[in-house]
Formats: structure tokens, C-alpha cells, sequence
């Protein structure tokens, strides 16, 4: 039997990739288009597209909403590995022991890291929530420079004076914008862990089999 093409075994990534780029360039576009509306209503010229691009505006907007992705995943990552929810095709079994929580054993197609031992494989062992980590750490970076560059600009299109980053890390419209994004990220895991218990989605590995009982956790 012939091997599946490139598409079929890397089709889920590939289509979700594409979407993500869609969306960001519909809203890279609709929002060059927004600011600039306001930027003419307050007597200011428009932004040229490369211009948008380095925005607070745009930086504001896209890391707005990333930090509060890697955030969401970071934790549902950590809290999965000890928290169960009977029932749901999200939990690990309330009873038997999963193969994830097995030590890492060396063998011929292991990852290197599992071969190698030592600090690596301590590393490799939590490389996921690292990663999550790393990305929510820099997407809050840059979510806040952005914010603060993009209030800065309000501030000099309403004639006042603009304020340093000490002084706008204490500013409520920052956090705003995190909280309203992180409990939106935190309402659509829970639905998934809840929905789940009693909702099926024939075909799909984030539901249980369609005759699984409510009450048995996978």
C-alpha cells in the first residue's frame, strides 16, 4: 500500500494555518481601514499599508489575542496532567494509569532527548508547557508595547501628554484587554470538558465514542 500524500498526513495543520492567515489578513486590512477612518475624523494623515504594520494599533490587536491562545493552552496542558472531570473525552481515566504518565524509556525511534538522558530529557519531559510559556510570555510582551504605543498615539491625538510604560502597566484599559480575552479562552475549554461528557461528534478524537455512557470517562 502506497504511502498518503504530503496534504493527507499533514491536512489538519495545513487547513488551520490557512485560516489563521485568512483571518489575520482580513483583519491586518479591516483594521488599516478602521484606524485610518479615525485618524482623518481627528485631523491626522492616514497610514500607508507598511506604515499599519508596525502599528500600536495592529501590534495592540493581534497579541492581544495571542497571549490569551498561548495562555489558555498553557494551562489546560498543566492542569490535565493531575485534574479529571468524569465523563469528559478531555480527561485522562479517573482510575487506570495513562501511558503519559509512564517514565520515558530509551528505544530505537525514541526522540533524541529521551536517548540522551540528563537535563535534556528533564527538559523534553516539559518542552510543551515551556513552549506554551515562552509564546504566552512574548505574546504579552508585545500585546503590552503595542497597547501602550497605540494609547500613547490617542493621547497625542487628543492634545495630552503621553505617559511612560511604568505608568501605563498600571493603566485598567491594558488589563482589560487581557481579562476579556483570557475568560472567553478559559469558557470555550470548559464547554469542550463539560460538552463532552453528554455531546458527540462521530469521527472526531475530541469526543467519545457516539455509545460511550455519560458517565464513563475515556
Amino acid at each position: 500500500m502506497s504511502q498518503p500524500g504530503f496534504f493527507y498526513r499533514n491536512s489538519l495543520s495545513l487547513v488551520l494555518f490557512a485560516l489563521m492567515m485568512l483571518s489575520l489578513t482580513g483583519q491586518f486590512f479591516t483594521g488599516w481601514t478602521t484606524e485610518n477612518k479615525e485618524l482623518i475624523e481627528n485631523g491626522m494623515p492616514p497610514l500607508r499599508l507598511g506604515e499599519y504594520l508596525y502599528s500600536g494599533h495592529f501590534i495592540q490587536a493581534t497579541f492581544e489575542n495571542w497571549e490569551s491562545e498561548f495562555l489558555q493552552m498553557l494551562l489546560y496542558v498543566l492542569l490535565t496532567v493531575s485534574l479529571r472531570q468524569k465523563g469528559s473525552s478531555e480527561s485522562k481515566s479517573l482510575e487506570k494509569e495513562e501511558d503519559v504518565d509512564k517514565e520515558p524509556r530509551p528505544h530505537p525511534k525514541a526522540p533524541w532527548p529521551v536517548k540522551k538522558g540528563g537535563i535534556w530529557l528533564a527538559i523534553y519531559k516539559h518542552s510543551l508547557s515551556l513552549a506554551f510559556g515562552l509564546l504566552f510570555l512574548m505574546s504579552f510582551t508585545l500585546h503590552f508595547y503595542g497597547s501602550f504605543k497605540d494609547f500613547n498615539n490617542e493621547q497625542l491625538m487628543k492634545k495630552q501628554s503621553p505617559v511612560t510604560m511604568m505608568q501605563y502597566i498600571s493603566e485598567s484599559r491594558f488589563w482589560f484587554e487581557s481579562f476579556q480575552n483570557w475568560q472567553s479562552e478559559f469558557l470555550a475549554v470548559v464547554s469542550l470538558v463539560i460538552l463532552s461528557i453528554w455531546l458527540r461528534e462521530k469521527g472526531s478524537p475530541e469526543s467519545k465514542p457516539v455509545d460511550m455512557p455519560h458517565d464513563e470517562t475515556p
